[in-house]
C-alpha cells in the first residue's frame, strides 16, 4: 500500500491531545541527532529496529549489523535528525525514521513503530508529528510511505494524519 502525504494540507494542531498525552506518560520524544549519532546509539537503533520489524507482516528476517549499517546508515539518504526516537525513562520505546535524498521534494517514511509495552499511547502518533515538521524544516513537499496490505494499524494511523494513496512507482531507490 503506498501513501503519500502533501505537507501544505498538514495540520499540526490537530494532534496536539496526541502530543500532550504521550508528555504526560513522561515519554520524551527527541532525535538520534540531538543525543548525538555515536556507533553505540547506532547500535541501539539497530536493536530497536530490529525488535519493531518483526511485528511488521511479511517482513521477514530483518538485516544482519552489518546489512543495516550498509543499506540503512551510511545510505546517502539517511540522515540522524530524520530519525524520532521514543524514551521512557532511559528505554528507547519507539522510533520513526524519515529518509531524504538532497535534490529530491519528498521524504520517505522507512519504520514507524514502538514496543508492544507501549503500543496504543499514541507515541507512534506524536513521533511521526514530529517527522512532519521535520519535513518542513528542509523543504520537501511530500511525504511517501509503503506498508504490508496486512500492517493495517499502520495504514490507519497514516490515514489519520492525512495521507491519500499514492501514485508513485515502486520499490523507490534512495
Amino acid at each position: 500500500v503506498k501513501l503519500e502525504l502533501d505537507l501544505a494540507s498538514f495540520d499540526p494542531g490537530r494532534f496536539g491531545d496526541d502530543l500532550r498525552r504521550v508528555e504526560d506518560l513522561g515519554v520524551v520524544l527527541t532525535t538520534l541527532a540531538n543525543l548525538g549519532d555515536t556507533p553505540r546509539r547506532r547500535q541501539r537503533l539497530y536493536e530497536l529496529n530490529a525488535e519493531l520489524s518483526a511485528d511488521i507482516p511479511g517482513r521477514g528476517e530483518f538485516h544482519s549489523w552489518e546489512e543495516y549499517q550498509r543499506v540503512r546508515l551510511e545510505a546517502p539518504s539517511f540522515t540522524p535528525a530524520g530519525v524520532t526516537l521514543a524514551i521512557d525513562a532511559e528505554r528507547w520505546v519507539g522510533m520513526s525514521a524519515l529518509s531524504h535524498r538532497g535534490g529530491l521534494d519528498y521524504a520517505f517514511s522507512d519504520m514507524t513503530g514502538t514496543v508492544r509495552s507501549h503500543r496504543g499511547r499514541g507515541i507512534a502518533t506524536a513521533m511521526k508529528v514530529a517527522g512532519i515538521a521535520f519535513a518542513r524544516e528542509i523543504g520537501v513537499t511530500t511525504i511517501r510511505t509503503v506498508h504490508h496490505p496486512q500492517n493495517e494499524a499502520m495504514i490507519r494511523l497514516n490515514r489519520k494524519l492525512g495521507y491519500t494513496d499514492g501514485t508513485w512507482d515502486y520499490p523507490v531507490r534512495q
